[in-house]
């Protein structure tokens, strides 16, 4: 983000593709691995590069920094009176409870594993947890009684994803997909609450979810082509018609909803705009409900009765939420909310009376609030603290931007502590992931220890971003990336020049997790020189070999966006950072996580490998019980630790 390893250089055999290195003419090396997770690395692979002993004054500060933890959304119990949540106070993530606002928090489940909070049941009776494995991602569901107590497993197979959907309204079934037929492919699966049962719905091929159900069991469900592309359909069980609505033979985006007539749908799409706006549709006609407004409207929901929906809406990185009635459509007044950078829509109660939301800010942890739409009263139920730290010293992100060499200006949030506003001071620059994803001014322990150790950091959003409308989020498509991926060496170019004291340029890191791993590895290696030092976090070293091995159900889904390996294999070949691994100069960290199913392992080694075989510097640490990031307290602080103490003997 070795395996039972065919990657020594080679030795052990090469059936995977033949990668050239454009800056060394005709010469190839074959460069192999297999598979994905923990049984595709050697115990040996895994000792060798395993996280050395974590110690000294960034350890101990990370430790500090990452008692700052704030609180996931929270769900509201369908009477208001209680919210469960997720949160990581104990080291790992953990679902817990509150039965009134700024209440003592219960904790309901624990073990090694991290709990997900998925779901409460209409009757308050259940709540629905995901886990997986040291960050495996084979998910699992389970049940909890409202009150706590032992876990019941409802699905859980070796290989097999499952994600929660949604509850029947009478609380009798849960309603979940899972692929357990065929590896690319998910089926709709109903779990009888009373009987334990479980049949299947409906079987599909392809990658499918729920995006609503009515009473009488039809399904509206999601078919995805991309990661942003998909068509809609509405399943009937009772005759067992699967028909198309939406997007069948269309590349758009669509995300939708029944409204309160019958026949007619509520739909978020971007196919009319660069921004996604809300449409009524109805036998295929489009009314326009919230018009052309500049920002994106990046998700929606609408209560059980259909009467309100809720709007979240994003501006150049900075989010917040409306209320409507649904006919006539009518904006709610809701009560006026001050000192949040960042309003985050969370989660409805089942009967629709509140909704959770998050405060946030880019330098001090967030806090949660409930809504009660009926009498607008507005209350805190989740603090957050600082125990042991004064913040006094964390700044707020400021929006700025930077000149692409074609002339458009990329924007970029940027941390500058106060003392290098009239000092020189080294630069962090973070490339997000996704790549369809978007960095905001939030708040973050990374962030924070290097501001307290004297860095800026900034935080870009490249073209193929998402929140700043459709042609920038495909500007990175496929091919065009060749075009784009520039705007990472660009980014150091104007740092340089624009950010230098008395002729004096900062020496600049760049970093980033998955796709910004990517980058990272694209910075340093192919754009080498542009960067002095570079952490890649879980980062692809090769598109081929990545698409080859990533989990099955991913791979269509990821083909959309970077290529297929069939008829644009030069194209990915050439936005591969292995295949620049001889321009590496500069110092190179490489941090993976042994059970990642979606950036496999081998991507790791390959690059390191590859590096070190050119006789640059590459170091690499593997985590055996982390998948695709770092989510256990310890690893985290470790993992901080090392990149803080990386870039402060690289760049200062």
């Amino acid at each position: 983000m070795g395996i039972s390893f065919v990657l020594i250089l080679g030795v052990l055999g090469c059936s995977g593709p033949k990668i050239q290195s454009p800056s060394h003419g005709p010469e190839e090396r074959a460069l192999d691995y297999s598979g994905f997770g923990r049984e595709s690395v050697t115990e040996e692979i895994l000792e060798r590069y395993a996280p050395p002993t974590a110690g000294g004054e960034s350890f101990s500060l990370a430790q500090s920094l990452l008692d700052l933890r704030s609180p996931g959304f929270g769900i509201p119990s369908p009477d208001g009176q209680r919210l469960y949540f997720t949160w990581t106070v104990t080291g790992n993530r953990q679902v817990w409870r509150v039965d009134q606002p700024m209440g003592f928090p219960v904790q309901m489940t624990g073990g090694e594993d991290a709990s997900f909070l998925q779901d409460v049941s209409p009757d308050g009776r259940w709540i629905v947890i995901s886990r997986d494995r040291q960050g495996d991602e084979q998910f699992g569901i389970y049940l909890q009684s409202a009150d706590g107590g032992p876990v019941r497993e409802v699905f859980r197979r070796e290989r097999v994803v499952a994600s929660h959907e949604f509850f029947s309204d009478d609380s009798k079934y849960l309603y979940f997909r899972a692929n357990a037929h065929r590896p690319d492919s998910f089926s709709i699966f109903r779990y009888n609450i009373e009987n334990r049962l479980t049949e299947e719905v409906v079987r599909l091929t392809g990658f499918w979810s729920v995006l609503d159900h009515k009473a009488d069991g039809r399904l509206l469900l999601r078919e995805a082509k991309g990661n942003i592309n998909n068509a809609v359909y509405e399943f009937d069980p009772e005759t067992n018609d699967l028909t198309a609505l939406l997007g069948k033979d269309e590349e758009e985006s669509y995300f939708a909803k029944y409204s309160e007539a019958e026949g007619e749908l509520l739909v978020l799409t971007n196919r009319f705009s660069d921004f996604h706006q809300l449409y009524r549709w109805k036998a295929g006609d489009f009314e326009s409900i919230t018009g052309e407004r500049g920002v994106e409207i990046s998700s929606f929901s609408i209560t059980r009765d259909r009467s309100r929906v809720i709007l979240s809406l994003n501006d150049r990185g900075y989010h917040r939420f409306e209320v409507y009635q649904l006919r006539p459509w009518t904006l709610m007044p809701l009560p006026e909310i001050e000192n949040a950078e960042q309003i985050f829509r969370g989660s409805l109660s089942a009967g629709g009376r509140w909704l959770s939301l998050m405060l946030a800010n880019s330098n001090r942890p967030s806090e949660v609030f409930v809504l009660d739409l009926e009498d607008l009263s507005f209350n805190k139920w989740l603090p957050s603290s600082s125990p042991e730290v004064d913040l006094s010293f964390a700044v707020q992100a400021s929006l700025e931007s930077y000149p692409a060499r074609d002339g458009t200006p990329i924007p970029m949030f940027v941390w500058r502590p106060k003392i290098c506003e009239v000092q020189l001071c080294p630069v962090i620059v973070d490339f997000h992931g996704g790549p369809e994803a978007q960095s905001i001014p939030s708040f973050s322990a990374t962030a924070l220890i290097l501001q307290k150790r004297g860095f800026v950091f900034v935080q870009p959003n490249v073209r193929g971003s998402s929140g700043y409308g459709r042609a920038w989020i495909d500007a990175d498509n496929q091919e065009r990336r060749l075009n784009v991926i520039t705007d990472i060496e660009d980014a150091a170019i104007f740092i340089r020049e624009s950010w230098a004291k008395d002729g004096v340029s900062p020496k600049i890191g760049v970093m980033g997790g998955s796709y910004g791993g990517y980058s990272s590895l694209v910075a340093m290696s192919k754009f080498a020189g542009s960067y002095d030092a570079g952490v890649s976090i879980v980062g692809i070293t090769s598109l081929l070999t990545f698409l080859q091995n990533t989990a099955p159900y991913r791979r269509a889904l990821r083909i959309s966006e970077y290529g297929d390996p069939e008829t644009q294999a030069e194209i990915l070949e050439q936005l591969s950072p292995i295949n620049y691994r001889h321009q590496v100069k500069d110092p190179l960290l490489i941090i993976h996580g042994a059970t990642d199913p979606r950036v496999p392992v081998g991507e790791a080694l390959l690059m390191h490998d590859g590096v070190q075989e050119a006789g640059a510097e590459s170091s690499l640490i593997i985590f055996a019980d982390e998948g695709h990031g770092v989510r256990k307290r310890e690893n985290q602080a470790r993992m901080i630790s090392y990149l803080v103490d990386f870039f402060e003997t690289h760049l200062k």
